[in-house]
């Protein structure tokens, strides 16, 4: 671990960050155009002290998964992940798994985003990043650990999954999740992740064993959903899927059409979404 130089790089990384990059307003009395040290910290969901340790260099060794947060919050490339991980002393993580390192064009678009729901996933399901008004809509699923990180699992194992989707559209959600999960397995390869997620549904779930049988295939696109929320009721949006240039990683933004009852409710959604968040 060169603490030297990695309290160097984190400073400029977050000197070099505006507010706007990440979706924070300017506020008032700002006397530094870059983020504070605990913007970061909050952005890497990680204590104020320990961020402001490693740029004084007297914090201990930052675990691979503290690095992914960092990485994340100072929307780092992966050739910046990468020395940020050899500067930590850490094995750096291999391409291949590269759905644990957010796309930083994804995540800007993500920060510009205060109005509609959306969120960055990756071709296995898994939620990596998502905005106020779309956990507000879907819940947090940012933390989730192990296969339950994956909303194709969920969807097969968890009943709770499906109650946001109004019953006579849930057949047609489970043949579309099928679909997206056997294009993302063949473009991964020999990838032992997507292999075992697939093992595990066909194991756990009879529906997605017989859906998997009929080997359809399908990638992300446009298409209409709706959803029902327990407070605000049924809003119908339009999803439109941002694919990054690897196909790995997709950023979804879920718009309701102008004037109509859809976009009253997500504005309900923003008030609802903003009491939640102050509990």
């Amino acid at each position: 671990m060169d603490r030297a130089q990695l309290a160097d790089f984190l400073r400029a990384r977050r000197e070099a960050l505006r507010p706007a990059d990440v979706g924070i307003g300017p506020g008032v009395g700002r006397r530094t155009a870059g983020l504070r040290p605990e913007e970061v910290a909050a952005l890497a969901t990680m204590s104020a002290d320990l961020y402001a340790g490693l740029e004084q260099q007297r914090a201990p060794q930052p675990s691979p998964v503290l690095l992914l947060s960092l990485a994340r919050a100072l929307r780092l490339t992966p050739d910046e992940r990468d020395h940020l991980f050899r500067l930590a002393g850490q094995r750096i993580p291999e391409r291949h798994a590269a759905s644990e390192h957010v796309s930083p064009t994804l995540l800007r678009m993500l920060d510009r985003l205060y109005d509609t729901p959306a969120q960055v996933m990756t071709d296995l399901g898994e939620t990596l990043a998502q905005n106020r008004l779309a956990r507000a809509l879907f819940g947090d699923f940012e933390h989730r650990t192990g296969a339950a990180r994956s909303d194709v699992y969920r969807w097969f194992t968890e009943p709770a999954a499906r109650s946001a989707y109004p019953p006579d559209e849930q057949r047609a959600e489970s043949r579309v999740l099928a679909a997206d999960l056997r294009a993302a397995l063949v473009r991964r390869g020999q990838d032992p992740r997507s292999r075992a997620l697939v093992a595990r549904l066909r194991a756990e779930s009879d529906e997605f064993a017989g859906i998997w049988a009929d080997h359809e295939v399908g990638v992300p696109g446009g298409r209409r959903k709706r959803i029902s929320h327990p407070e605000v009721g049924v809003v119908e949006l339009d999803c439109q899927a941002l694919i990054e240039e690897s196909r790995s990683q997709v950023l979804a933004v879920f718009t309701a059409a102008p004037g109509t009852q859809a976009q009253r409710r997500l504005e309900l959604l923003s008030v609802v979404g903003a009491r939640l968040a102050e509990r």
